[in-house]
Parts: C-alpha cells; sequence; structure tokens
C-alpha cells in the first residue's frame, strides 16, 4: 500500500511528502489559512483535472493524434451537511483537429483515470487515530 504523509507545520499550514516531493497545503482563510498553497479540496479537484488528462492525453499520442494545448476544465460545488464536493463537470478541450470519430474512444480512455475511478466507486475509507 502507498503511503503518503502530511505533517502540520503550524499556523494551519501543513507540508505533504509524496515520494522525491513536498507540497504545500494551506486551508481556507475562514479556517486561519493565508494562501500559502492551495486547500485540500484544490488539490483533489486538480488530481481528478490532471489524471483524466493524462489518460486522454496517454490514448492521444498512442493513436497519433495531436494532443499539444489539451487541457481540463474541472468545476464542481461546495456543499454542507455534510460538507463536501458535489456535481463535478470536467470538460476535456483538444484544440487541434484531428479527433473526429474518436471522441467516444478518448473520453473512454479518460474515464479510466484511477482518481475518477476511485469517485465514481467510492468505497474503503478509514481514518484511524494513534497517539502516545
Amino acid at each position: 500500500m502507498a503511503t503518503i504523509t502530511t505533517t502540520y507545520k503550524g499556523d494551519m499550514e501543513f507540508e505533504t511528502k509524496l515520494g522525491n516531493h513536498t507540497i504545500t497545503i494551506d486551508v481556507p482563510e475562514g479556517m486561519g489559512g493565508k494562501d500559502r498553497g492551495p486547500t485540500p479540496p484544490e488539490y483533489f479537484v486538480a488530481a481528478l483535472g490532471s489524471c483524466v488528462a493524462a489518460f486522454a492525453a496517454s490514448y492521444c499520442n498512442k493513436a497519433g493524434l495531436d494532443c499539444s494545448d489539451l487541457s481540463v476544465d474541472a468545476s464542481f460545488d461546495k456543499v454542507s451537511n455534510p460538507t463536501r464536493l458535489t456535481n463535478f463537470k470536467l470538460k476535456l478541450n483538444l484544440p487541434h483537429d484531428g479527433c473526429e470519430g474518436r471522441e467516444d474512444a478518448i473520453l473512454r480512455a479518460a474515464s479510466h483515470c484511477p482518481v475518477h475511478q476511485s469517485i465514481e466507486g467510492f468505497e474503503g475509507l478509514e481514518i484511524e487515530l494513534f497517539h502516545n
């Protein structure tokens, strides 16, 4: 099982280590954040958008389609009781000609992104507390 570690750095700032990479995470201003980095929900949506983009680009590259400047716009709503993100809409933009007739295949490839698959069939979240 893969492990990614997030550490509280103080003043509502967090640092996450992912292999050889480190990212800074902040919380919204209403929770004491100071805009030192994206919020956890922003990283979540960025992970979804970039994963979909990567799977679409992979398909396009294998199929010989021009995927330069490919982008994904991700929009969502935040609701409460319980607080969560919902109504995700992803717009996959392929700005160059050549994908006519392959739209369904590109969308199928994009939907194989593991982040998308995890959200769609979500199960198995456990939170355990460890302390001294």
